[in-house]
């Protein structure tokens, strides 16, 4: 088996166990899943746990942004490049597809179990090489969003992955268990809704700062 081969097979059966499982899932069981004889393959391609999910986690980056930037340039020429809908449309819409277009199953789970990771997580995660779009659509959503405070539009933008990764599990688990069709548009639609409705809700009394 070729290395680039033995490579992807991990990566592939690492987001489905770790999805399954949690990051803390032995290493050997997913070597075993990718049917690698060595129980040390991980280690030897991945060099350590926090290596294979980095790697993951980076599988699919390409592919989402390449539609991303698409997605962006559409809305570009209609005109609405600054608008709040457009942009978050261009941030989800590419993961409810082009994974599962790769043969992906366990996509979203995957990304909802390791949240918290600095392959996601981490501050400079951004002004990471091949993260354009993301990039764009932060810089243009914190425009978007002036109506609301510089420190309150952090937070919202911070807690952004951790809702929309919880939001996009769900409708994967949804798909799994034959409740959804995979490509049902209304359920897509109501995602960008309740993220937008997150970023854009007015701010009330009681979690307005105190005079």
């Amino acid at each position: 088996m070729a290395s680039a081969d033995a490579r992807e097979r991990i990566i592939v059966a690492a987001e489905r166990l770790i999805a399954e499982h949690g990051p803390e899932v032995p290493l050997r069981d997913i070597a075993t899943a990718a049917g690698q004889r060595n129980n040390s393959a991980v280690q030897y391609h991945f060099g350590s746990r926090d290596g294979l999910i980095d790697a993951v986690a980076e599988h699919r980056i390409a592919d989402l942004e390449q539609h991303r930037l698409e997605l962006l340039a559409e809305s570009e020429a209609t005109g609405e490049a600054q608008d709040v809908r457009a942009l978050v449309s261009a941030l989800v819409m590419p993961m409810l597809t082009v994974p599962y277009e790769h043969g992906a199953t366990h996509y979203a789970r995957f990304l909802e179990q390791v949240r918290t990771h600095s392959a996601l997580s981490a501050d400079t995660n951004l002004d990471r090489a091949g993260r354009a779009a993301v990039r764009l659509i932060i810089i243009r959503l914190d425009r978007a969003l002036r109506d609301l405070s510089p420190a309150l539009r952090r937070r919202r933008l911070r807690v952004l992955p951790t809702v929309l990764f919880a939001l996009l599990a769900d409708r994967e688990r949804a798909v799994c268990a034959g409740d959804l069709p995979p490509d049902d548009p209304h359920s897509a639609a109501e995602l960008v809704d309740l993220i937008v409705g997150m970023l854009t809700a007015p701010v009330s009394t009681a979690a307005s700062p105190s005079r």
